[in-house]
């Protein structure tokens, strides 16, 4: 069996992602959350908010399907140590585990694609960078103007 995703799906999928209250919709491609490699592509509508978070079991590998996202990686004191535009001028990425890092949309109709070692273990607080903002918090906005504009040696003020 061959599984595809076309130009409607992507379109689909982002116009789920639109109406949906964290701007976000999944498309998974792994058939279960218990699979061995997880593969999904995510409708990312600007205004989603991604926490800084890492993955201590496993690498993640990006790459833009629609649209364009930064992608912020940090240091254990929150200095950005890189700024990826993926989409762009980088076409792929892979991050390494146990790696802080943080996405932001900046496209309507952007879908990420999502490739990681399963099974699907949800962020922990553990695995959220201390102090930054949880969804749904006030500071939320200022946090995504914040990834917005920061450079390789800004540093998050938690």
């Amino acid at each position: 069996m061959i599984k595809q995703i076309d130009r409607n799906t992507l379109t689909q999928l982002a116009q789920v992602a639109a109406q949906s209250p964290r701007l976000r919709s999944n498309l998974n491609l792994h058939p279960d959350v218990s699979d061995e490699v997880q593969r999904l592509a995510i409708a990312m509508e600007p205004g989603t908010y991604v926490r800084i978070h890492r993955h201590p079991h496993t690498w993640e590998m990006l790459t833009a399907l629609a649209g364009r996202f930064v992608v912020l990686v940090y240091d254990e004191k929150g200095e950005v140590i890189d700024r990826l535009l993926l989409g762009e001028e980088t076409r792929l990425l892979e991050i390494s585990a146990n790696t802080w890092h943080s996405v932001l949309s900046l496209d309507k109709g952007g879908v990420i694609f999502e490739v990681k070692q399963g099974a699907y273990r949800p962020v922990t607080e553990q695995d959220s960078f201390p102090g930054s903002p949880v969804e749904g918090q006030d500071d939320v906005q200022e946090t995504l103007a914040w990834y917005a504009q920061a450079k390789v040696g800004d540093k998050l003020a938690f």
